[in-house]
């Protein structure tokens, strides 16, 4: 997936299940924007597109593409509609892009995601109070305030500013399998305020 795709209005694939996910996110940040993507899949990852909070499929991978589009299920396919047949259903999927696309910062998006959605059933309080997250936010903080020249503040606790965040917001009890997208920019949104950043 390292060629870069030519200039084009519809894309409809069959897709190598293999490379799904690479696919599906060059397509998303392909620029100029396209108008659609009719794509088929192996049934669980197009279920997992489409999956909405509370769902058993609702992933890192759900949030993202429906931030970047609308994405819609089209159709089952059957397994024994293929010769010789698979060992997996199918289904086909359209994906819009959002034009314009959100002006977010996939990376931080994305590193956030990463933390809530590690530990998929439990709260977001005990997703981003493992030691190695708060090593990592620590280290990011240091080296925000060190480029932007904040003043750390004396006896400055991660952990303590990180669930501060949470709690402020309503979200330290919260599961990410729970939240929608609204939900994780108005938290991402918090943390940037409190000059806590994912990349």
């Amino acid at each position: 997936m390292k060629r870069d795709l030519p200039f084009f209005d519809v894309c409809i694939s069959n897709t190598p299940y293999q490379i799904s996910s690479p696919l599906t996110f060059k397509l998303l940040f392909h620029r100029p924007t396209f108008r659609c993507a009719v794509l088929m899949f192996q049934r669980e990852f197009a279920l997992r597109l489409v999956a909405r909070p509370g769902d058993s499929l609702y992933n890192r991978l759900s949030v993202n593409c429906q931030l970047y589009s609308k994405v819609s299920l089209v159709m089952s396919v059957g397994k024994n509609n293929f010769k010789p047949p698979p060992n997996v259903e199918s289904s086909v999927v359209k994906i819009e892009p959002l034009d314009p696309p959100p002006p977010i910062d996939f990376e931080e998006w994305d590193g956030m995601l990463r933390i809530a959605f590690s530990r998929r059933n439990k709260t977001l309080a005990a997703s981003f109070k493992s030691t190695a997250t708060m090593q990592m936010l620590e280290s990011n903080y240091k080296t925000f305030c060190a480029s932007n020249e904040v003043m750390m503040e004396e006896g400055f606790d991660i952990k303590q500013r990180v669930l501060g965040v949470l709690d402020k917001l309503g979200f330290a009890e919260t599961r990410a399998s729970k939240m929608d997208i609204d939900d994780f920019l108005k938290l991402l949104a918090a943390f940037h305020d409190a000059n806590i950043h994912f990349c």
